[in-house]
């Protein structure tokens, strides 16, 4: 047991996978909160910061990146808005989506390749 401990420890894999994983996450929280509120406050449920009871988020490797989902919202009134993001091995955007009915996010989409609004 203290054989299978010390191995468990002494691993750094899985140190340096979940520091990576974090970096993915810390990402694309800018880019969301760029894209959908840059004057204000969002609150994110992301796989760093999971809250089964909005719903399943996840973060998946890709072979040129990563896969991000999660939900978010304005305000405590606002309901929660899924979203899904596709970053490049630099974590640098490839594709945003997001659904929403927000006029404001509506044209910015339309103006942006990389991101789009979806209706619910």
């Amino acid at each position: 047991m203290s054989l299978y401990v010390y191995q468990y420890v002494s691993d750094r894999q899985p140190i340096l996978q979940r520091a990576k994983e974090e970096s993915v996450v810390i990402s694309s929280r800018e880019i969301l909160h760029n894209y959908v509120s840059p004057r204000n406050n969002i609150e994110i449920v992301d796989p760093v910061s999971p809250n089964r009871s909005v719903g399943k988020v996840y973060m998946y490797p890709t072979d040129d990146g990563w896969e991000v989902s999660g939900y978010y919202r304005r305000n405590q009134n606002d309901l929660w808005h899924p979203y899904l993001m596709l970053l490049n091995g630099d974590f640098g955007l490839i594709l945003l989506t997001v659904q929403d009915t927000n006029d404001n996010l509506i044209e910015i989409s339309a103006l942006n390749h990389d991101f789009s609004v979806v209706p619910p």
